[in-house]
């Protein structure tokens, strides 16, 4: 069982027989009353995301999940498969439970699978992975006293976000898979 402390970033809790994650977390405490925890939480097989309060006096259930390995190797519409490089069994996952993870995949990469009751609801991938930039403009010098000035790229996976003038078409750069955001280049 899980109390509102528990309830953190990251944290998997079930509700009515379905994993939820909490991906948004905010604890108040109001002078004489009861501390609360106002979270954010996504359903694992569908996405769908909820808020909800929880007073200090709640309970929560731990649901049953397991990790196992495996690779991606294709999208297909809107699922994307993986196998399971134990048993060799592939699997799809849809594109509203991998949220924006589904943005840094590309094929032959390895990633965990979040496992519920023995089957595959979601991925965990590394905090930072290393891609590939398929497209950069050039970087135009000119009003560069006000701090880092950033422009716009695309990468292999075909995710655009914010980089340094300096990165260029065919550099490979190190991402952090939770904010999408650009770390160092490599």
């Amino acid at each position: 069982m899980l109390t509102i402390s528990d309830l953190k970033i990251g944290t998997n809790i079930e509700i009515e027989k379905e994993p939820y994650t909490v991906i948004k977390s905010e604890h108040t405490h109001m002078g004489r009353g009861g501390a609360t925890v106002r979270v954010k939480i996504k359903n694992l097989f569908s996405g769908k995301i909820l808020e909800k309060t929880y007073k200090q006096a709640d309970r929560l259930d731990e649901p049953d999940l397991s990790r196992t390995k495996a690779q991606f190797l294709y999208p297909q519409g809107d699922s994307y498969f993986f196998m399971d490089t134990e048993s060799y069994e592939q699997f799809p996952l849809s594109a509203d439970s991998l949220g924006q993870k589904a943005s840094l995949l590309k094929e032959g990469q390895d990633v965990d699978v979040l496992l519920f009751q023995n089957k595959p609801v979601s991925i965990q991938l590394p905090s930072k992975i290393e891609l590939k930039v398929a497209s950069a403009p050039p970087g135009v010098r000119g009003d560069t006293a006000q701090g880092s000035v950033t422009k716009t790229i695309t990468l292999e996976t075909g995710l655009e976000l914010q980089a340094p003038l300096f990165i260029k078409q065919g550099d490979t750069i190190r991402i952090n898979t939770d904010t999408l955001e650009y770390v160092e280049r490599v």
